[in-house]
């Protein structure tokens, strides 16, 4: 288990951890398990950049908050969000839409759906109010984990690929105890934050429905994706409910 966790550094942030560990079914099935629980480590930081700055102007917290994200996350679901709308938009054929996100050049769609993205954050964050860092840590969380859940369960649409490799990792059974573990805590914080989750949730059945649509199943790209929307629905959830709780 320690080296799932070690691995979920690795792979999915840029906090330097410096151990060699093997890139093996085991270790990514527990990578999948810690990724949630990552989510929070990385949501709590930016959150504390945000406390922060916030006592100086909202504006320049919030740009702050974003960019350490970036950082702490090396942008690698940005150009997942980035290499799926290059493919879902141009409107091509399933094999020629794969094409287009495997190639490493951003086109228009790509550079959209990074300005709407980053700016989307930037006005949540900044007029979000006093309710923002455990929002932020809880939407970091909850967009995890629901990647996760659609990596163990939903079909690959690319054999081969780090999807593949991810999605054959039998993570299901860990998924299933970290949603229980994590479901418990919300409703201990408040039930009401349950909402934001199910929200998140249907959000990307409706993701994955049009990802199934224009190629078939998932890939990485459009796990990168689902993290990347969830965080932005999970964020719009929490302002609405804590604005009216």
């Amino acid at each position: 288990m320690i080296d799932g966790l070690i691995l979920t550094f690795q792979f999915f942030t840029r906090i330097p951890i410096n151990k060699e560990v093997d890139f093996n079914e085991k270790n990514i099935r527990y990578s999948l398990f810690f990724y949630p629980f990552v989510g929070a480590l990385l949501g709590s930081i930016a959150a504390g950049v945000f406390f922060i700055l916030s006592k100086l102007n909202n504006d320049i917290a919030a740009l702050a908050t974003v960019l350490t994200l970036l950082l702490l996350t090396g942008g690698l679901h940005i150009d997942g969000i980035s290499d799926t709308f290059d493919g879902f938009l141009s409107n091509r054929d399933r094999e020629r839409t794969l094409e287009i996100m495997k190639d490493s050049r951003v086109g228009t769609f790509g550079v959209l759906s990074i300005i709407i993205l980053l700016l989307t954050k930037f006005v949540i964050i900044s007029n979000f109010g006093n309710g923002l860092p455990l929002a932020l840590i809880l939407s970091m969380v909850n967009s995890r984990l629901e990647a996760c859940r659609v990596i163990s369960t939903m079909k690959v649409a690319r054999k081969g690929g780090l999807g593949d490799l991810f999605h054959n990792s039998n993570s299901e059974k860990l998924i299933l105890l970290n949603s229980i573990i994590y479901i418990g805590i919300l409703l201990i914080i408040n039930y009401k934050f349950f909402s934001p989750l199910m929200i998140t949730y249907i959000f990307n059945r409706l993701f994955c429905r049009w990802s199934y649509k224009k190629i078939g199943g998932m890939t990485g790209d459009t796990y990168g994706a689902v993290i990347e929307i969830g965080e932005v629905v999970s964020l719009l959830s929490y302002w609405g409910i804590m604005a009216w709780i």
